[in-house]
């Protein structure tokens, strides 16, 4: 099958490849994914004109330039999108943070004023992922690294943690991946990321993922080495 070809949402249309979105319309979620290897890294004039100063600054504060060049993809290719649906200057496009629903601090989830649109972008190794929707949203995409599984497998919920013991290791990689990157995406989604301890929430370890009361969680098809979810907040929840 192709790699853009749509299968009831779960996999996303490719930035660089599928034509840009016009002006956003309410509806099913869109998705999108940048293969960032398939694109020349950006000059920091191109980036520099396009991002903000609070997405110049942490581009600069990169040490590795490869991790300065994944940054300035991704979040060139968000404000690529946000200006497509907007129908504006993706260096127009003005970012800011919803209030934190735990502390009311301005870290909460990404948002541009007054726009009718929800999105969120999460990027690991050469892949950068991105999500639009009509209510909150949150998504996650990760790569396969089976070194954290031990670590890690303790601190999910009971349920999640003696569904992945119970799992022999060769399969225990693939499953716990999963069910990480559905808990990153629903955490995204409600604004409080990992300061929600992980253990709080069960979102499953097994083929169909488990969805909190009022959202919606799907797994999402990328690259072989990644996995990625998709979380939506059903409609006025």
């Amino acid at each position: 099958m192709d790699d853009g070809e749509r299968t009831d949402g779960t996999r996303p249309l490719i930035l660089g490849r599928d034509p840009l979105p016009g002006a956003w319309t309410p509806g099913p979620p869109h998705l999108w994914l940048l293969r960032i290897p398939d694109h020349a890294p950006l000059p920091p004039a191109t980036y520099e004109r396009i991002l903000d100063a609070r997405e110049r600054a942490r581009a600069a504060a990169f040490v590795r330039d490869l991790h300065r060049e994944r940054y300035a993809a991704a979040h060139v290719g968000l404000r690529r999108l946000l200006g497509a649906y907007l129908e504006t200057d993706p260096a127009a496009v003005e970012l800011t943070r919803e209030p934190c629903p735990g502390c009311g601090g301005p870290h909460g989830r990404p948002a541009v004023a007054g726009a009718p649109l929800h999105f969120n972008l999460s990027h690991a190794g050469d892949l950068a992922l991105f999500a639009f929707a009509g209510t909150p949203v949150g998504v996650d995409v990760e790569e396969r690294q089976p070194a954290v599984v031990a670590e890690v497998v303790p601190s999910l919920h009971p349920t999640e943690t003696a569904e992945l013991t119970a799992l022999p290791e060769a399969a225990r990689h693939a499953a716990f991946t999963r069910c990480w990157t559905r808990k990153e995406a629903y955490l995204k989604g409600i604004g409080t990321g990992l300061s929600e301890d992980p253990s709080v929430t069960y979102v499953g370890s097994g083929p169909a993922p488990a969805s909190p009361t009022g959202w919606s969680l799907t797994d999402i098809a990328v690259d072989p080495g990644y996995a990625a979810a998709l979380a939506v907040a059903d409609t006025g929840g």
